[in-house]
């Protein structure tokens, strides 16, 4: 927890009044939305959108001014946390479920600066199954063409044993993919089959990326 508060904290510092930022979703970023709602207590004038139902539900009870991704022409700076990130910054989201709308804000995005704890360090990534979210319709078709790319699909399911659902109302195969050595080619080829909404590679849009560790320090790479 402290690794996770210590970036999350040290992200909150690049915010400034005027900004509209991007709140990402999970326990990382849980953390920047906190710090966040002491701020604007305290007289910081920032506006918010939200990459997921729970995060913009978090923002409003902390007093966090939240408007859709509509109403804004552009996000200055979004802060998320990632499932793992390589040396290149390339990244594996979605382990909250919210990736489609984390990458909407993402790219909308003139800074990306990703919090994580030092075990999400990875070379290459890969360890971490590679979330894709799915339309409902021909989903085990869409299951077996993903397979064909050397991985092996899993249907996320919910506590209640139901297949989970996203905000957006889709399935997430969750990839066991156990190494990936091409993250971009990879991205294209998911993003190639029919059936597939979005995958959790996020190539080239990490724009900071700090790490926290279990001692509370912080170091931006």
């Amino acid at each position: 927890m402290e690794a996770k508060k210590a970036a999350a904290e040290k992200a909150v510092e690049y915010i400034r009044d005027g900004m509209v930022v991007g709140l990402g979703t999970g326990s990382t970023a849980y953390w920047a939305i906190q710090k966040l709602g002491t701020l604007v207590n305290n007289g910081l004038r920032i506006t918010a959108v939200a990459t997921s139902i729970q995060s913009e539900q978090l923002a409003k009870e902390l007093g966090i001014p939240v408007r859709s991704i509509a109403e804004v022409d552009e996000i200055d700076v979004t802060i998320d946390g990632a499932d793992e990130v390589d040396p290149e910054w390339n990244l594996i989201k979605g382990g909250g479920g919210a990736l489609l709308r984390e990458k909407i804000v993402a790219s909308s995005s003139k800074e990306l600066i990703i919090i994580v704890d030092e075990s999400k360090q990875a070379q290459p990534l890969g360890s971490f199954p590679l979330p894709v979210e799915v339309v409902k319709f021909g989903c085990e078709h869409t299951q077996r063409k993903l397979s064909k790319l050397g991985c092996v699909p899993q249907l996320r399911m919910s506590d209640n044993q139901q297949p989970y659902m996203t905000d957006n109302g889709n399935y997430i195969l969750d990839c066991h993919f156990g190494k990936i050595d091409a993250a971009k080619d990879l991205h294209i080829a998911i993003n190639l089959i029919p059936g597939v909404v979005e995958n959790g590679l996020f190539i080239d849009l990490a724009t900071k990326v700090i790490v926290g560790y279990r001692d509370g320090s912080v170091r931006e790479l």
